[in-house]
């Protein structure tokens, strides 16, 4: 007979692996797909604002959020989900080289990094243009480094590349950056760390690796600055394309609409943590959004009759 898992979780960081532990409790049959088991906040040095921990780090807190998911009966696969279809009343889930039944879905796909859209930038990828300041930030010990971007994200990027740099910038073309005042009050005690505001980057040049950045406006007298690095914090975007493909709605920016309850427009389908459309997002957050979207999940497949012909005639 056909397996059909009653939850399947699209995307493997705190919140699906949250969700997956929550799942198990209810005794449902779950499928978690993540070709990166942990998502982004694997990249975060230290996460100081998730209950229970005063101090721990990305990787560490992924680690414990897995390690309670695998007490519950959940089938973890290390992939990445291409297409979802209906199915009649269930979904069939497309992964790279094989295809699963489930009578629900979850998306706690997460987002990914934006961009600078400026002349150099994808052409010092990795050269100079980096992400992840835990990543990639002691390669420049020593070395003068900017970050681009004026959420407490990249008040924090900035804080750890302290740690390695002769000098830091942060470049906002706001007029006040804005991390928690936690981290604002360490930025205002750094010696090294210079925040320049009301600024663009128009160019980044190099010869071979990143040297400067082409300011809009003058900083110290010149529109060139000089950096051995370029750290982007600009926000990120919703990965949210397969459940658009589906029928999923979004908004403006491609997060998918949700309720309070995790419920999205279709029946059955589910959404929770950075990839939704709610306003304040940090780990947390998606967490309780993930286990009250299983919850609902649980009472929709407890409460339905399924209709399964078109997976097998003995139905």
């Amino acid at each position: 007979m056909v397996r059909v898992f009653d939850l399947t979780i699209i995307g493997a960081g705190p919140v699906g692996l949250a969700a997956a532990m929550y799942a198990g409790r209810l005794n449902m049959d779950t499928i978690i797909f993540g070709d990166e088991i942990g998502g982004t906040i694997v990249l975060t040095d230290v996460v100081e604002n998730y209950p229970g921990f005063k101090k721990i780090s990305g990787t560490e807190l992924v680690e414990r959020l897995k390690e309670h998911a695998e007490d519950y009966d959940v089938e973890f696969v290390e992939d990445k989900v291409e297409k979802i279809e209906p199915c009649e009343d269930v979904y069939r889930v497309f992964s790279e080289d094989e295809s699963y039944l489930t009578k629900s879905v979850l998306f706690a796909t997460g987002t990914k990094h934006r961009k600078l859209d400026v002349p150099g930038s994808d052409k010092f990828e990795n050269r100079g243009i980096h992400y992840c300041a835990l990543c990639d930030g002691p390669i420049y010990k020593d070395k003068t480094i900017g970050v681009v971007g004026g959420s407490d994200s990249a008040s924090k990027e900035a804080l750890l590349l302290e740690k390695f740099a002769r000098k830091v910038y942060i470049i906002y073309r706001g007029e006040k950056i804005r991390p928690e005042p936690i981290n604002a009050r360490r930025i205002e005690e750094s010696q090294k760390i210079d925040v320049i505001t009301n600024t663009n980057i128009l160019e980044i040049k190099g010869d071979g690796a990143v040297s400067m950045v082409i300011l809009d406006r003058e900083y110290s007298g010149r529109k060139e600055l000089e950096l051995d690095a370029l750290f982007i914090a600009i926000g990120r975007i919703p990965l949210s394309d397969v459940a658009r493909s589906l029928g999923v709605e979004t908004n403006e920016k491609g997060e998918i609409k949700i309720d309070r309850a995790g419920r999205t427009n279709i029946p059955g389908v589910f959404a929770a943590g950075d990839v939704v459309d709610t306003e304040f997002k940090q780990a947390i957050t998606g967490v309780g959004e993930g286990v009250a979207a299983v919850y609902q999940a649980y009472r929709y497949v407890n409460e339905k009759e399924f209709v399964f012909t078109c997976l097998d005639s003995e139905y």
